[in-house]
């Protein structure tokens, strides 16, 4: 499980930038996906939903059901768009890498993976959340009434409050990476277990493919579910956190 990471540095104001390529590239793939389920689903729209549009429309109630759980949706309407796409974008990006993983070269770097397997893209998207409910926070009560809500119920638990937002933004990233990287973890160890066997003998070779197929079914089913309960989870949290920022009774 060595694998390395394709790295390209690039020198921008005599500073060096290091860009993770394989990050690049699977967060681009993740978007595109999206992208194009969301287009094929409203491409034909009908009064009696079918096929796609009838998944969209599923998605979409969904949605507004995570919201309406957490706020007023006369406040939290305006957040759909965020909430859907969230949802869609982590659920992609939780299943690319179940199928099969990419590495290339003689370093052995890894290209292909679910983009959420990396720290920095699940704290990315966290930090990005935790922004956005601070931008509505002030947007929806100015920036006054916004500020007050950091001394209530009393004034030094001011120290708390921002200790409080770093820790969101760490808990969400990192929940979500935990899992997902854990996942990828052990379905590379139950592939090396067939490798492994081939490389010791033919007999080994075969019951340590006979001995890695199931396990990897049942663990690739139960990735699938952990992947889709993580990207309702990332979105609930994110809608929980906005809940918090813009009602006036929190």
């Amino acid at each position: 499980m060595n694998h390395g990471a394709p790295i390209q540095t690039l020198e921008i104001f005599g500073f060096d930038l290091h860009f993770n390529m394989s990050n690049i590239l699977m967060t681009t793939i993740a978007a595109t996906i999206v992208f194009l389920i969301a287009v094929l689903a409203t491409r034909t729209l009908a009064l009696r939903p079918t096929g796609m549009q009838n998944f969209m429309e599923w998605l979409v109630d969904f949605a507004k059901g995570i919201i309406s759980s957490t706020m007023d949706y006369k406040t939290g309407g305006r957040f759909l768009a965020l909430a859907l796409t969230l949802l869609m974008y982590v659920f992609v990006s939780n299943m690319l890498g179940l199928p099969f993983a990419i590495i290339v070269g003689e370093e052995h770097n890894l290209w292909w993976k679910s983009p959420t397997a990396d720290p920095v893209i699940t704290l990315s998207l966290a930090a990005m959340v935790v922004a956005l409910t601070h931008y509505y926070g002030i947007k929806l009560k100015g920036f006054k009434e916004y500020g007050k809500d950091f001394f209530k119920p009393m004034s030094f638990l001011f120290p708390l409050k921002i200790i409080e937002e770093f820790a969101n933004t760490l808990t969400l990233g990192l929940r979500l990476y935990g899992n997902i990287f854990a996942g990828e973890i052990l379905l590379g160890l139950l592939a090396g277990l067939a490798v492994t066997g081939y490389e010791t003998g033919i007999l080994s070779g075969v019951l340590g493919t006979l001995a890695a197929f199931i396990p990897m079914l049942v663990w690739q089913a139960f990735s699938i579910f952990v992947g889709t309960i993580q990207a309702f989870i990332f979105t609930m949290l994110t809608m929980v956190y906005m809940a918090h920022k813009v009602s006036h009774d929190h």
